[in-house]
């Protein structure tokens, strides 16, 4: 039986209940098919830098937070689906890398010393301070407050959050995926964007900026 049989739908059924351990079930029995997807599809470019296992699993991820959504919904196979949010973040991780390859080398072409060994504007430019390790961790620290509130929101909430700063949708996108017109998908997307803001706040004891 495909990976779409009788088991995924009763595991969908309960994800659209609000099981969460249904919704990690459900996803877990794609991760292998997952990883050979991206193994197939991965850039030679960038394969000494991109772990197929570690994109699987910043697709899970991201598919965690819109599962639910789908579940209610079913516009497509689960499976399809789930493909769409692996090959999604791998288009992604391949513009990042191969982006950063081309910056990288103009960078190195505008730094490199002039012919008579002068150094001039297009010397590199000292490191800067404000990216040390207690920054880093400060930014971390960021990222998990906003996964937490993310997780603790409603789902319809999630999705149009996730849909539009994760996937980087469009409105009128938006509203295609969920079957809304545009400015219906605004009015949902704002009110979210609320309702995140002020979790958010509290968890962080202050406003948020």
């Amino acid at each position: 039986m495909g990976l779409d049989g009788r088991e995924t739908e009763e595991l969908l059924r309960r994800v659209a209940g609000g099981d969460r351990d249904a919704a990690g079930r459900l996803l877990e029995r794609h991760r292998g098919r997952l990883r050979r997807l991206v193994a197939r599809r991965l850039d030679r470019r960038v394969a000494a830098r991109l772990d197929p296992s570690d994109v699987v699993q910043d697709a899970m991820g991201i598919a965690c937070l819109g599962v639910s959504g789908f579940a209610r919904e079913r516009p497509v196979p689960f499976s399809c689906w789930l493909r769409r949010q692996a090959l999604t973040r791998l288009g992604w991780l391949h513009r990042f890398h191969l982006g950063a390859g081309k910056r990288s080398a103009a960078r190195e072409a505008c730094e490199r010393p002039a012919a008579s060994g002068s150094v001039g504007p297009t010397s590199p430019s000292p490191p800067d301070p404000r990216t040390g390790p207690s920054e880093a961790a400060a930014r971390d620290d960021e990222c998990e407050l906003v996964r937490s509130v993310l997780a603790r929101l409603a789902p319809a909430d999630r999705e149009v959050l996730t849909l539009r700063y994760i996937e980087r949708l469009s409105m009128a996108e938006i509203g295609v995926r969920l079957g809304v017109g545009a400015d219906a998908a605004k009015m949902r997307h704002a009110r979210a964007l609320r309702r995140f803001r002020r979790r958010l706040e509290g968890d962080a004891g202050g406003p948020a900026s």
